[in-house]
């Protein structure tokens, strides 16, 4: 597993061609130890890309929060929509590509805080060796990507200092690729940083686990963030949030109550956060944030896979904001959610 990383840069350098094309030929082999190698030698696996606000706004006194799996963050539009209708001072964001065919060959959360005044944290979860799913393949026939990275995002007016990468785990799943699709390098990770002007240490982490797995991994992955959390922010004030993918957890109406009472049950990975101090309850709504999405991906019952966990803080005023622009289409397969919290 890589080290944390704490190396800043303002602009992540994507591989070069011949080493995508090794990656490719190991990767149709199913040479694990080709992932671990690649993975040491990749730039943009080794570096978090900052660009701080144009003019960092004072603290507020209280936070907007949210989250959003954004699905490759096609839609920069309808993103920025939603940010506005949740109020967020600041955005956690999975599935941003950067230099993606799928989504323009854009820097997605570039476009995204142009114009804006905002800055951004980026860090790469994955350097994609083909053009995506089954879909996108298909849509982007005859395209190549411009960079071929995708990953999670901080967005906010703040001024955020001291940030981090977090791998969660390097074990090359999706290297040889799911069903023959979307060839990865790399692994699941969160970014964590602090609010420089916060009256006392606040740390925000954006965080995405892995979806192709089990409720004992997803549990790894986040002990993997707590442990790092224990050496870089030791028991001081913290928001996590993101796509959690808790797919265990139950879908029937009659059982919503059990999401926030008792997700430990069917998910123990809320064990860990609970003994960490975090807590759940007052930062979430008791309903699903799983949707169709764009290409009816996905089909009820849905899932809560989405959550804002926080310790050291009041949480207030839960929201799920549903993810469709302003015609009413699905722009994600998950709903936003957003929470605010303020330093207890």
């Amino acid at each position: 597993m890589r080290p944390l990383i704490d190396r800043i840069v303002p602009d992540l350098q994507p591989p070069d061609k011949p080493m995508l094309d090794e990656a490719r030929r190991a990767s149709s082999h199913h040479r694990q130890a080709a992932h671990g190698s690649l993975l040491e030698r990749i730039p943009a696996l080794h570096a978090v890309e900052q660009s701080p606000p144009a003019n960092p706004l004072p603290w507020p006194g209280s936070l907007r929060i949210a989250a959003f799996n954004a699905q490759r963050l096609k839609d920069r539009r309808a993103a920025r929509r939603l940010m506005e209708q949740a109020g967020a001072q600041v955005t956690l964001l999975s599935e941003a590509d950067v230099g993606m065919a799928r989504s323009g060959n854009a820097h997605t959360v570039r476009d995204l805080t142009a114009g804006s005044g905002e800055g951004y944290l980026y860090g790469v979860e994955f350097v994609e060796l083909d053009l995506g799913s089954a879909d996108e393949v298909e849509q982007c026939a005859g395209q190549s990507n411009a960079h071929g990275l995708h990953g999670n995002s901080i967005v906010a007016g703040l001024a955020l200092e001291r940030p981090w990468l977090i791998p969660l785990e390097e074990n090359g799943l999706w290297f040889p690729g799911i069903n023959g699709f979307q060839r990865r390098i790399g692994g699941r990770m969160a970014l964590a940083v602090r609010v420089a002007q916060a009256p006392r240490p606040l740390w925000i982490v954006s965080t995405h686990l892995e979806s192709k797995t089990d409720p004992a991994d997803r549990q790894a992955q986040i002990q993997a963030l707590l442990r790092a959390l224990e050496v870089i922010a030791p028991g001081e004030a913290c928001v996590i949030g993101g796509d959690f993918n808790t797919k265990a957890l139950p879908r029937g109406e009659d059982e919503r109550h059990l999401l926030l009472d008792a997700p430990e049950r069917t998910e123990p990975l809320f064990a860990d956060l609970r003994d960490a101090g975090f807590e759940w309850q007052h930062a979430n709504l008791a309903l699903p944030t799983q949707t169709t999405g764009p290409t009816n991906k996905h089909e009820p019952p849905f899932g809560k896979l989405d959550w804002l966990v926080v310790r050291g803080l009041e949480a207030g005023n839960p929201q799920v904001i549903p993810a469709v622009d302003e015609q009413g289409s699905a722009v994600s397969d998950h709903e936003m959610i957003a929470v605010d919290v303020r330093i207890a």
